[in-house]
């Protein structure tokens, strides 16, 4: 079975620290997101639409295999 990919908009990306935060489209929730989960780039920009895979890892949702 494969995953199904999510599509959002960076709600907030700190280019220093490496991380930001996405609102997946039909949700209020944030989902946590690192530069090393990004495919084909290592920034974001606010309000910047990407799409992909969610897992749950750490105690929370986190973004994974990040494409803009």
């Amino acid at each position: 079975m494969t995953e199904q990919r999510r599509e959002g908009i960076v709600d907030w990306w700190d280019r220093e620290r490496g991380f930001g935060f996405i609102v997946p489209f039909g949700d209020t929730d944030t989902v946590y997101v690192e530069a090393d989960a990004l495919e084909g780039t290592h920034v974001l920009s606010c309000e910047q639409h990407v799409s992909f895979l969610l897992e749950f890892t750490g105690g929370r949702f986190q973004a994974r295999s990040v494409r803009p």
